[in-house]
């Protein structure tokens, strides 16, 4: 069963770029070390507030990238602007 894992956070809108460029290179990372990262979609909510939504194939693919990410450069270079995150997962139960 597919996984979403959406996760909220802040950036200062100056550094959008950022957030952009270090998302993307997180992304590469991951994919490149762990299977199962299928979709990415990041949303900007208003000039702070982002969401990020991505579906892995498996809990066990989502638990490996987790374990993982921390030991990655990718991730701290994207926290670095990515302020306050928040995360939650749930299994995709329906899609049209």
């Amino acid at each position: 069963m597919a996984i979403i894992r959406t996760t909220r956070f802040t950036a200062e809108p100056a550094d959008a770029e950022q957030v952009l460029a270090r998302r993307a290179a997180l992304i590469a990372a991951l994919r490149a070390a762990t299977p199962g990262l299928t979709e990415a979609r990041l949303t900007r909510i208003d000039e702070r507030t982002w969401v990020d939504m991505w579906r892995w194939d498996s809990l066990a693919d989502l638990e490996a990238a987790t374990a993982l990410a921390p030991s990655l450069p990718e991730t701290k270079a994207a926290f670095e602007v990515a302020k306050d995150p928040s995360a939650e997962q749930g299994e995709l139960v329906d899609e049209r």
